[in-house]
């Protein structure tokens, strides 16, 4: 152990509940020489051990926490023990084989990601203590897998605020392809690995694009910040009349044609431009869609962009309202951790007010089992979304 965190008096409370990050603004003081990532053992004001985690001054998350238990060594025999349990945990649907292994806090491994692609592996560690121990990580995940490779996509924003350089490469085994083919419920995708968004492919939506696939059968969708196309895919194979993809990245929308094809789906159009203005010049036209699903980017990273991301949120969903058609289904979506379930529900319905619609929620949907919710850890609940019905004019 290489020191110790000394808990501002009466801040404990958090850290016997199980939270697994502590702020800055509960310590009293850092007994500790040891580098950015080093372990530390956490006490209260009077030195009673609480937890064990690893330390980095440079965050605002000073202490993220590993084990509440004194015994408990942190040795390779932990990081063993704990990745076999993530993996253990999951299950894979059938005509799937590409899903998130480890999630962060919420499988008791804070900042590090796993997601698997075939017979591919995409790490990313996102905090100064996950970094320092990247090899030995990568070598106990190829022990336990036996991947083709294991690559790092170390190029995260949120690494900035750990003091971490952006990177990428193979850490164990071969290099990727450029896109590496997987399969989900049966679809086939191509994904990017390396340059693609997160890990390449929005592997938390896989439940929610066979859910919403139920009501496309017929139906003219517009597929909204469509990114690679997935959620049109599906529509496409559970035969959808017309499906319209749009996103502002061309790169996005050539790697969804190609999905599109891989599937064998009726051709479908992708429209590059700005969402806002597509849907906004689709509604001044007089369009009108059956099915759109709006799947954005995270609007609010912090507290401070709240305000501009509620918006935002609302201004699209409005959009959207006003382009269905009576009956109609908006599936909607918010990845953003700030944004709650209960806020975006209400934003919704203030879209639904000043877009004149009367909608009904006939489904709420959430991030799939592979990312599952820990308790001790709210912050793990990030997507939601719901599934509305347009009421007759």
């Amino acid at each position: 152990m290489d020191g110790r965190i000394v808990l501002k008096r009466d801040r404990e409370k958090p850290v016997q509940q199980r939270h697994p990050w502590i702020f800055s603004g509960a310590i009293d003081r850092v007994e500790s020489d040891a580098p950015n990532g080093a372990l530390v053992q956490v006490v209260d004001y009077q030195g009673n051990y609480l937890a064990t985690g690893y330390l980095n001054r440079r965050s605002q998350i000073v202490v993220r926490l590993l084990t509440w238990d004194v015994d408990e060594q942190v040795d390779t025999a932990f990081w063993q023990r704990r990745l076999e349990q993530a993996i253990a945990a999951r299950t894979l649907p059938a005509g799937t084989d590409a899903c998130r292994l480890v999630y962060a806090e919420a499988d008791r491994l804070p900042g590090l990601v796993v997601d698997r692609y075939g017979d591919w592996l995409v790490m990313q560690c996102l905090t100064a203590g996950m970094a320092s121990r990247r090899d030995e990580i990568a070598g106990l995940l190829a022990e336990l897998l036996s991947p083709a490779g294991i690559y790092a996509r170390d190029d995260a924003d949120v690494r900035r605020q750990e003091g971490l350089a952006l990177e990428t490469g193979p850490l164990w085994g071969a290099e990727p392809p450029d896109l590496v083919e997987i399969e989900e419920h049966g679809h086939r995708f191509l994904v990017d690995v390396k340059r693609g968004q997160k890990t390449g492919f929005y592997l938390d939506q896989r439940e929610n694009r066979r859910a919403t696939a139920a009501y496309c059968e017929g139906a003219r969708v517009l597929n909204a910040f469509s990114y690679t196309g997935a959620f049109g895919v599906y529509a496409g194979r559970a035969g959808a009349a017309s499906v319209i993809n749009v996103d502002s990245s061309a790169q996005a929308l050539t790697l969804a044609q190609e999905n599109v094809a891989l599937n064998g789906c009726q051709p479908q159009e992708m429209v590059v431009g700005d969402v806002f203005q597509v849907l906004r010049r689709y509604r001044d036209e007089g369009r009108e869609f059956d099915v759109i699903v709006l799947d954005p980017p995270k609007f609010a990273v912090s507290q401070a962009q709240l305000v501009g991301a509620t918006r935002g949120y609302k201004d699209i969903n409005m959009l959207a309202l006003q382009l269905l058609r009576p009956g109609g289904f908006l599936v909607t979506f918010s990845c953003s951790g700030r944004v709650t379930a209960d806020l975006f529900q209400k934003i919704v319905f203030g879209a639904s007010l000043d877009a004149g619609r009367e909608a009904q929620i006939v489904e709420y949907l959430r991030q799939a089992p592979d990312h599952p919710v820990l308790l001790t850890f709210p912050e793990s609940a990030y997507l939601k979304g719901f599934v509305c019905r347009v009421a007759d004019r």
